[in-house]
């Protein structure tokens, strides 16, 4: 296959697109071409917007995420490498369903619709669905955060920095639709780009069990499924200690197609 110089990095929800600037760096000097955008309603510095709520963001949903992604991809004059953390893991489920990639990455990601999630999952997003909720979004507490995010940083102080640094609202309308819209369905036996799915051992929101059934789930003998668990690793893989060696799995994985 050709290889695409492009590459597309999708944050997940409560964070947005400050979460990727380390890697944006990193693969630029590496010789590709990188785009972080944010989804619609997260643009912005995540302490301004955690006092600011922007406009658009309660007006969000999944298939906004999605379309904004397909947006820019049809912009480029190739299909981009793309890779999506959380959300944006199932975000790139369904633009590769789509036909819009070279290769895909999901990082810790969302299951979809058709794909029940465990307890574990159920239990630690539930207050980001707002269905017993009298506001239009979600913002996590601190405690949220260090349980559910930054389980595996050491002290008080490096968790501390990392909310400052990432947390943000999000919107319920993007859980919600995850759950409840046929558009977040995947369809494992149409025929697709290589994707590679990686799991966080000790991720407390989508736990490795969830990410090795995603990658199970499809069908087609001839397209290219690969699955890769990184013991230790939180929902915070792409922010904490050694996130450059899963960087480099990826470029590896993908530069080997």
């Amino acid at each position: 296959m050709t290889k695409s110089k492009s590459i597309i990095l999708i944050h997940g929800n409560f964070v947005n697109d400050l979460s990727w600037a380390n890697w944006k760096s990193y693969y630029e000097k590496k010789g590709y071409t990188v785009y972080t955008p944010a989804n619609p309603g997260h643009q912005g510095n995540p302490a301004d917007l955690r006092n600011h709520v922007h406009p658009e963001l309660t007006k969000t949903g999944f298939t906004d995420v999605v379309g904004n992604i397909a947006k820019l991809i049809d912009s480029l004059p190739e299909k981009p490498l793309i890779i999506g953390h959380s959300m944006a893991g199932m975000a790139v489920m369904k633009l590769l369903e789509l036909g819009k990639a070279a290769a895909a990455i999901s990082i810790d990601g969302a299951p979809p619709k058709n794909v029940f999630p465990p307890f574990q999952t159920l239990k630690t997003v539930l207050p980001a669905f707002g269905f017993f909720s009298g506001k239009d979004y979600y913002m996590g507490s601190r405690e949220w955060y260090n349980k559910s995010f930054f389980n595996t940083l050491q002290s008080e102080s490096e968790k501390a920095n990392a909310f400052a640094t990432y947390a943000v609202p999000e919107s319920f309308k993007v859980s919600r639709e995850l759950v409840l819209n046929s558009f977040s369905n995947i369809d494992f036996k149409k025929p697709h780009e290589p994707i590679l799915f990686i799991g966080g051992g000790s991720d407390n929101i989508f736990p490795a069990s969830l990410t090795t059934t995603l990658a199970k789930k499809y069908k087609d003998k001839n397209s290219r499924v690969d699955l890769k668990i990184f013991q230790g690793k939180s929902h915070f893989i792409c922010g904490e200690k050694g996130w450059e060696i899963v960087a480099d799995f990826i470029l590896d994985w993908y530069e080997r197609l």
